[in-house]
């Protein structure tokens, strides 16, 4: 390659950096036809996540993840929550995440405090959470709700209802009293209820109906999440998106606890079938929008 070439390449990869969003990063290899319905929702949905997070009073936050596949929870979800409690806390709010015992164990090792709802008297059991923590906020990631039947699906239309406590419960009860965001990457998640007229036209399956204040679609759910925290990053021109290592670090760990990817079911170091290649690809390019809010280059 001669300089001109080299400077030619140089320039294209400038500009495409420049062209690319945060929303573009997190739609790279979409294989549920989440980009289909990317116009039904605002073309900066990460930013104004971020934005409403930073709007609201400093002190707890609510999130919940964990999606049950055959016996365990899925690597998609978890690690992405952990990223934004971490972001969270050091933006000064008090992260709790509320999940099932099919993550039990994921997050203490992140030292996040973490309460279990039962699949029992959940809904009183949410009344008293509230009560006691007052949350400014509730965030949702990869999280199952319930369709307009009731039921609680997967992606093959399957019920897991007995194995998914009714955390949704939380977002339909105090819809309009407590705010709250959502992310999504297939249809059946909480938040998906904010464009289920879309989802049910456009994937021909039968969305969760419960909706969210603001709602964020990926490829993978983690990314999603990564969104959101690049978003906090460029606003508050702060390092806060996750490097690779700590990321793989912590999907092993919960897949040795028990936890297998949501695709193909197999106990491996990967998300919805993709590898940890990919998953560097788009932490890298996320890191980089949220460093050049702050002049740091990798």
């Amino acid at each position: 390659m001669n300089n001109e070439e080299a400077v030619k390449n140089i320039i294209t990869e400038k500009n495409e950096d420049e062209c690319e969003t945060i929303e573009d990063i997190i739609l790279r290899y979409s294989e549920r036809g989440m980009p289909d319905v990317r116009f039904y929702l605002s073309s900066n949905y990460c930013t104004k996540a971020a934005s409403e997070i930073l709007s609201w009073e400093r002190g707890n936050v609510f999130l919940t993840t964990g999606f049950y596949v055959s016996g365990y929870a899925e690597t998609d979800g978890p690690v992405g929550t952990v990223a934004l409690a971490h972001a969270l806390s050091k933006l000064g709010f008090r992260p709790v995440i509320i999940t099932d015992e099919f993550c039990r164990g994921f997050f203490e090792m992140e030292e996040i405090k973490t309460i279990y709802i039962d699949l029992d008297n959940a809904s009183e059991s949410i009344d008293k959470l509230i009560e006691e923590y007052e949350p400014k906020g509730m965030i949702s990631i990869e999280r199952c709700g319930r369709n307009k039947y009731g039921t609680y699906a997967n992606m093959r239309g399957e019920d897991i209802g007995a194995f998914t406590a009714p955390i949704d419960e939380m977002f339909i009860k105090y819809q309009g009293i407590i705010p709250t965001i959502g992310v999504g990457d297939g249809g059946n998640e909480i938040g998906m209820g904010k464009i289920a007229g879309p989802i049910s036209r456009k994937l021909s399956l039968e969305p969760c109906v419960v909706p969210v204040d603001i709602f964020v679609i990926a490829s993978v759910s983690n990314w999603g999440a990564y969104g959101i925290v690049a978003a906090l990053a460029r606003l508050c021109r702060m390092e806060l998106v996750p490097k690779f290592e700590w990321v793989e670090t912590f999907i092993k760990k919960t897949v040795n606890i028990g936890s297998v990817d949501g695709i193909t079911g197999w106990q491996s170091i990967s998300v919805d079938g993709k590898n940890m290649r990919t998953e560097y690809e788009i932490l890298h390019a996320l890191r980089k929008i949220g460093r050049k809010a702050i002049n740091v280059y990798a």
